[in-house]
């Protein structure tokens, strides 16, 4: 498998024939089919990459203890029921909007 600047730098190689004006129609065309399929794989590489990065950018950030190591944090990220009832899981306020 061919890492991501070897296949861009094919496609930049197959971009410069097809813009060369002694290339066969057969050779342009094939060349534009390569260059299509190696766009997809880097397309699909850019993506695989993006996503990771997404995920490191939304990572808390561990606080180092004084050995300089990460301390561990256990703390809730999420307060999702704020307001809500111990009950019923609801805030209590009446909706809005309903007949009765």
């Amino acid at each position: 498998m061919k890492s991501f600047e070897e296949n861009l730098t094919r496609l930049e190689q197959l971009t410069d024939n097809i813009r060369r004006t002694d290339i066969s129609l057969e050779d342009a065309l094939a060349n534009f089919e390569e260059g299509i399929k190696l766009a997809k794989t880097l397309e699909k590489d850019i993506e695989k990459i993006e996503g990771k990065i997404q995920i490191l950018m939304n990572q808390p950030v561990a606080p180092k203890s004084e050995s300089g190591a990460p301390q561990i944090s256990i703390d809730p990220q999420l307060d999702l029921f704020t307001g809500a009832d111990a009950m019923t899981g609801t805030s209590g306020a009446p909706e809005q909007g309903l007949r009765q």
